[in-house]
């Protein structure tokens, strides 16, 4: 056997330099990052990728500064295919100078940005990092007066492309101005983040904090700042490989569910509230259901899901809170999601179980005049099919922005259990009646005519009676609600090709 050919000198020092970069060249920064309890940013890569996808762009670049040297300068790009679509990614590597933003990564990311705009290609990132690297940003601000374009850029693309940021870790200045500017945002238990890191808080509150005490994860959640909550970095892979499907469009159909415990779902006590998380479940395909800020908005619950394989977003009031009164922070959370889901042609389902909007001296306070508007502005502007089926309660403004009839949705459906009125019809009795009712001065006989007074007005307006109206398209049995979704779901059109996006997505 003849011995390999030599390689030439300018060959072997690009090989060794590529190898250089590669965590099996770097087994001490690899064992301190996992010591951490996360990934490196080239393990949650891969794992997100197609095997075999990944093409690497910068592998070779280093910081600016002469003296310092970093595997990519910190910043882990390319492209890749994911399920067989493409896709572009970056990471920062916290393992170089604990993922701070560079000059040069800062050059990189503009340039992976500049690809997926102008390719139409999804981006997903990792922003786990420190913010600006202090001894490079300074130095290169006095030079050239260099301002970087990684903020504008990712804004730009909203609307255009889908962006999903994981925050693995600590994500604190701009990679937390990153994640606040995503489309969908997911963290792990381990996630910190911060306008900014303990360096600049302590600089100007006089306060030395440690990264987890600025911005620990369960007060991102609770706030809304975080879509997805998950365990660790391989959970963090495999539901941004989730999400992104939903911007794909259809899919092969998952198992069903149990359809016939639909039936059973809605308590036959009017006041006895229950998760509406159960129907959303007995709806869509097993497995394929993702919600967003569960902690957040709790009045309302905003997932994906699929429906025979089609992705649709989920909006249905929750009954467990407020008993489904909408309010300042559920607003906020639907119109976003709304807005989301139009900006990439994504049929909505709402699911309407609602008394109407929060009333009372204490929640005008959070201007909820102006929070509720939002929901109506952004259905009433969406071009996506809206699909709407009445549960329960349907009172008030509450349903009339929530896929009623002047919505124009591409079919209404209630269930046997449904009830319409323009208010709780308790209340309604106490308005339209209070003149008979005062006039009855026996209590037993006035509280007996109250009740015979909300019977006739339930009657008026059960589905059935709304439907005698056709003020619905059908009456329904629960069981039979996920099949003719998905009939209908397959007699809308795709949407149009695009050339240009709809509109941009509102980061709150």
């Amino acid at each position: 056997m003849s011995d390999p050919k030599p390689v030439r000198p300018e060959l072997a020092a690009v090989l060794e330099a590529q190898h250089a970069a590669l965590d099996e060249a770097r087994p001490d920064a690899v064992a301190k990052q996992h010591a951490r309890g996360g990934w490196t940013i080239r393990e949650s890569i891969g794992a997100f990728l197609d095997p075999g996808s990944f093409v690497e762009y910068g592998r070779l670049a280093r910081p600016a500064r002469p003296d310092m040297t970093g595997p990519a300068d910190g910043l882990v790009m390319g492209t890749g295919m994911v399920d067989g679509g493409p896709v572009c990614v970056m990471g920062y590597d916290y393992s170089v100078h604990a993922g701070t933003q560079s000059a040069i990564n800062h050059a990189k990311a503009s340039r992976i940005f500049e690809l997926a705009r102008a390719r139409r290609w999804p981006v997903v990132c990792w922003a786990e990092g420190g913010g600006a690297r202090p001894h490079d940003s300074v130095a290169m601000q006095r030079t050239s007066g260099f301002v970087p374009h990684t903020f504008i850029s990712f804004a730009q693309m909203s609307g255009l492309v889908p962006r999903i940021v994981v925050a693995p870790g600590r994500a604190f200045a701009g990679q937390a101005n990153l994640s606040g500017l995503s489309d969908i945002l997911i963290a792990t238990k381990r996630t910190a983040m911060g306008m900014a890191g303990p360096p600049l808080v302590e600089a100007a509150l006089g306060v030395k904090y440690a990264p987890e005490e600025i911005g620990p994860v369960e007060v991102h959640v609770a706030a809304g700042a975080v879509d997805i909550l998950v365990e660790d970095d391989a959970a963090a892979a495999a539901m941004a490989r989730q999400c992104l499907g939903y911007f794909r469009g259809p899919a092969a159909p998952g198992p069903e569910p149990d359809v016939e415990r639909l039936r059973a779902v809605i308590p036959e006590n009017p006041r006895r509230a229950y998760d509406v998380r159960k129907v959303i479940e007995g709806l869509a395909d097993v497995g394929s259901v993702v919600e967003l800020r569960p902690k957040f908005g709790r009045a309302m619950v905003t997932a994906f899901a699929r429906i025979e394989g089609r992705p649709v977003g989920i909006l249905a009031n929750q009954p467990m809170f407020l008993a489904g009164a909408i309010d300042s922070p559920a607003s906020d959370k639907a119109a976003r999601f709304i807005s989301l889901c139009d900006a990439f042609d994504i049929p909505m389902l709402i699911l309407c179980d609602t008394p109407g909007l929060m009333v009372g001296p204490e929640i005008e306070t959070t201007a909820l005049v102006r929070h509720s508007a939002r929901i109506l502005m952004a259905l009433a502007n969406a071009t996506v099919p809206i699909l709407t089926v009445v549960l329960r309660k349907a009172y008030g403004l509450g349903y009339y922005i929530l896929g009623s009839p002047p919505l124009r949705p591409t079919v209404l459906l209630a269930w046997p259990t449904a009830e319409f009125g323009g208010m709780g019809i308790e209340g309604a009795v106490n308005i339209i009646y209070r003149k008979e009712l005062e006039a009855e001065p026996d209590s037993d006989r006035r509280a007996a005519m109250h009740r015979e007074f909300t019977e006739q007005l339930k009657i008026a307006h059960t589905a059935l009676a709304q439907a005698g109206r056709y003020a619905l398209d059908d009456v329904i049995d629960p069981a039979d609600t996920r099949l003719i979704l998905a009939q209908v779901l397959r007699t809308c059109p795709p949407p149009p090709p695009r050339t240009e996006r709809k509109h941009w997505v509102d980061a709150w």
